[in-house]
């Protein structure tokens, strides 16, 4: 059992360094990038600060250890500056290496800034390309943690590999030859073994809390998701009185975060200890070292004073290393997976040489279409169906015949995976999506709205559109009226998902924005079905206007709002069993009959 586990981690740390190298990879193009030669040129000159910065810093020691012995003993200098000159020397070289650092620093913020901005683009842009499939699973409180993480980790690890691991070991090549030219070659020993040694105990520690850090990112990630998903289902939970039940969920999954948080609280004391502890034993026996040649008189005062000076010079960053590498190791775990995301691949996505749909007639054809979101349960069985231009059509069947299945196809949310979809005789797997999404409006079950304004939700149909515009798509939608009521008037904020407004506020709102969309094809997707009869009866009739020249599928459940269709389908376990007008279905006494009958006696029951 225990080789299992062995084997297991050791896998995992494979997995990891590759993520870590391909991530680095990723990373690069932003900070190189071959088609923005100004990106290169701050980079050169952000590094030519850095080494700049860094040479003075390490002749800054020099200076001091001039200025001591020149007080000590009454000498001159090398550069004939007495003692007062050299600690003016000294103080203008430490506020020059200040200066070239900061100046390092404002020269690469826009190369960070630009491939942050770059990144979330990519990423955001990414995510809407995804297929309906994703996005009905996933997890949006978890989705846009790893997003902020990811996009945080980028930020840091430009900062910190380039300007703090890179200039640390360039600082410490630079110190390690002064002190064994200048002194002696073990100077240059005990330097090296005691970085060594902390170099890999923070390493080792390091990598520990990393796996801390880990469960910590994930109990912080289950606690966000929990917490959002319980605000987005704020109605939810007041119906059922679950406010205790939500806090004691959420409550549960901060519990899990706060241990994983104390375990790294701890972990890093004890990693702080152990670093403190090398690098002070290193030091004290350098100072010693030096303590003695003073005492013996092969050094001054000053070089003891030097010595001092870059050991504290060494120890600084280094006292830092164990959170660079930590904050480094961390950063390409987030950065992982967000690069995982991007990865992601889109189930859905245009052919090589896709051309935009030209739509003339309005003609939409179901050739043989069979479609399944899991593999082992079908949903629709070989549908052949043909709309006409102009024509209005329901589909109707019972909960999970496949209605709903159809508009999605047609939309393309997923691919048909048998027989073919198209529109006037385009294949729509054949055509770009954009230009696909641009020919079909669509007026769901359930319109979702912005967190803005009316105005916004419905000017969010076409971009560009005018008041003009506006105003007529909500007078085609029967909704002006309304509006011009309201004491803020076309700037009434809607709430979160639009929850200030009624059902059929909202679906009206929904309609004006699909008008103002102008589309040739419409799909009501069940419309009506969650609004009470009189809400009802406005709404079909801003319906019918909606559709008037222009090819309409409805897909319904509530058969009244389709008996004036052209042609009424119905399906039955992902198959076509009849079709013709309502009277017709009605003659024919079959399943269509049996569905409306079976829903008049229950519209004719009375209320409880």
């Amino acid at each position: 059992m225990a080789t299992w586990h062995t084997a297991s981690e050791e896998e995992l740390a494979r997995n990891e360094q590759r993520s870590g190298w391909r991530t680095i990879r990723r990373v690069a193009p932003y900070l190189w990038p071959a088609d923005k030669p100004w990106v290169k040129n701050r980079v050169v000159l952000a590094m030519l600060a850095l080494l700049a910065s860094k040479l003075i810093a390490v002749y800054t020691p020099m200076l001091y250890k001039g200025a001591v012995d020149a007080l000590a003993e009454d000498a001159v200098s090398p550069l004939m500056l007495g003692a007062v000159g050299l600690t003016v020397a000294y103080g203008f070289a430490r506020l020059m290496a200040n200066g070239f650092q900061q100046l390092r620093d404002a020269i690469f913020a826009k190369v960070a800034q630009r491939a942050l901005r770059q990144l979330a683009l990519e990423t955001f842009e990414h995510i809407h390309r995804l297929s309906m499939r994703y996005h009905i699973t996933r997890k949006t409180g978890g989705l846009s943690r790893i997003i902020e993480r990811g996009v945080k980790g980028v930020e840091f690890l430009l900062r910190f590999m380039l300007f703090s691991i890179g200039p640390l070991i360039l600082e410490l090549l630079l110190i390690g030859v002064i002190l064994a030219v200048v002194f002696d070659i073990w100077y240059l020993v005990v330097v090296a073994v005691t970085i060594a040694t902390y170099v890999a105990f923070t390493f080792k520690v390091t990598e520990w809390r990393v796996k801390l850090r880990r469960e910590m990112n994930d109990q912080d990630t289950d606690a966000n998701q929990k917490a959002i998903d319980s605000l987005l289902n704020f109605e939810t939970v007041k119906y059922f009185g679950a406010e205790r039940r939500e806090a004691a969920r959420y409550d549960s999954a901060m519990e899990g975060y706060e241990a994983a948080a104390l375990k790294t609280s701890y972990s890093l004391a004890f990693l702080n200890f152990g670093q403190s502890f090398l690098i002070t034993s290193g030091l004290v026996a350098v100072m010693v070292m030096a303590a003695n040649g003073v005492e013996n008189g092969t050094l001054t005062v000053g070089d003891f004073v030097m010595v001092n000076a870059y050991m504290i010079q060494i120890t600084m960053p280094l006292n830092f290393l164990g959170t660079v590498y930590r904050e480094i190791r961390q950063s390409l775990v987030d950065m992982g997976e967000m690069f995982d995301l991007l990865e992601q691949p889109s189930e859905v996505s245009d052919k090589d040489g896709a051309q935009p749909i030209v739509v003339d007639k309005g003609k939409i054809e179901l050739d043989n279409v069979a479609f399944g979101y899991e593999p082992d349960r079908p949903i629709l069985q070989g549908v052949s169906l043909t709309v006409e231009g102009g024509q209005t059509v329901a589909i109707v069947g019972a909960s999970g015949s496949g209605k709903s299945t159809i508009g999605r196809l047609l939309f393309r949310f997923y691919d048909v995976q048998g027989g073919a979809l198209r529109i006037d005789g385009q294949d729509v797997r054949d055509v770009t999506q954009e230009s696909l999404h641009d020919v079909i409006g669509v007026v769901p079950q359930d319109t979702v709205l912005f967190n803005d304004t009316i105005r916004y939700n419905i000017a969010y149909g076409r971009d560009g559109a005018t008041e003009e515009d506006i105003i007529a798509a909500a007078q085609a939608a029967q909704i002006h009226d309304f509006i011009a009521s309201l004491p803020d008037g076309y700037e009434t904020a809607v709430g979160e998902r639009g929850l200030k407004l009624s059902g059929g506020e909202k679906q009206r709102v929904g309609i004006a924005r699909t008008l103002l969309k102008n589309p040739p094809l419409l799909l009501l997707d069940e419309a009506t079905s969650a609004l009470d009869t009189e809400t009802e009866q406005g709404i079909k009739e801003a319906l019918a206007r909606a559709g008037q020249g222009r090819t309409v599928i409805t897909i319904a459940h509530r058969l009244s709002t389709i008996a004036e269709s052209d042609r009424i389908v119905v399906l039955e376990k992902g198959e076509v069993v009849e079709e013709g007008t309502h009277s017709a279905l009605l003659e024919l006494q079959g399943r269509y009959a049996q569905l409306w009958q079976r829903q008049a006696s229950e519209d004719e029951m009375p209320a409880g």
